[in-house]
C-alpha cells in the first residue's frame, strides 16, 4: 500500500459505518483480505478493511474500512476509529 489515506466521507448502513477512504472506482478489483479484517479487529472488534487494485498493478490500496454500528457511539467515532485502524495498518 502506499500514501496514507484521507478520509472521503462516511455513511451509515444498517450494520456498518463505511468510511471510504478512495473511490470504489478507481480500482478493478477490491477485497476484504483476512490478515486486514486480524488487524482492524484488533481495534476495532468486527471491523473490515477493504482493499484494491488497478488492473496490471501489483499494489493493492486501502479503500475503505467497515466500522460496526454498535462497536461505535456515531459517525465521527466511526471516522476516528477507522483512522485509527489505517495507522494500525499502515505503521
Amino acid at each position: 500500500m502506499t500514501d496514507e489515506p484521507t478520509v472521503e466521507g462516511t455513511e451509515r448502513g444498517d450494520d456498518y459505518y463505511h468510511v471510504r477512504f478512495r473511490d470504489p472506482d478507481e480500482f478493478d478489483e477490491i477485497r476484504t483480505p483476512d490478515w486486514a479484517g486480524n488487524a482492524a479487529g484488533s481495534v476495532v472488534d468486527g471491523s473490515e478493511v477493504r482493499t484494491g487494485r488497478e488492473s496490471g498493478d501489483d499494489d493493492w490500496e486501502l479503500q475503505s474500512v467497515l466500522v460496526p454500528v454498535d462497536a461505535v457511539d456515531d459517525e465521527d467515532e466511526a471516522t476516528a476509529r477507522a483512522r485509527d485502524i489505517v495507522d494500525d495498518i499502515e505503521s
